[in-house]
């Protein structure tokens, strides 16, 4: 069994409440979920224009769960409305 996890960091752009930053967030989670990953807000929750979002994938296969958080890193970045600041993946296998 593999076990992936992988952090963003992303910047939103004009955002002035955490409720606005809220409608943002939500909707990025829900989506990440479709590729059949466990996905949150893990960190900066009461930074107005910043936010971590937790992705973690388990498969059997190593290159399946890279494949998957490949998928969400590009579905991640590609949204216009937040500029990617970093991105830290980590992968256990069974040699852990």
């Amino acid at each position: 069994m593999y076990v992936g996890a992988l952090e963003i960091d992303v910047l939103f752009g004009d955002i002035r409440s955490l409720k606005e930053k809220r409608s943002q967030v939500k909707p990025i989670l829900a989506e990440l979920k479709k590729f059949a990953v466990a996905a949150s807000e893990v960190g900066d929750a009461n930074r107005l224009r910043r936010a971590s979002f937790g992705i973690a994938a388990v498969s059997g296969e190593i290159g399946h769960v890279h494949e998957v958080l490949d998928r969400c890193e590009r579905h991640v970045a590609a949204k216009p409305e937040l500029d990617l600041l970093s991105v830290r993946r980590r992968i256990l296998g069974p040699e852990d």
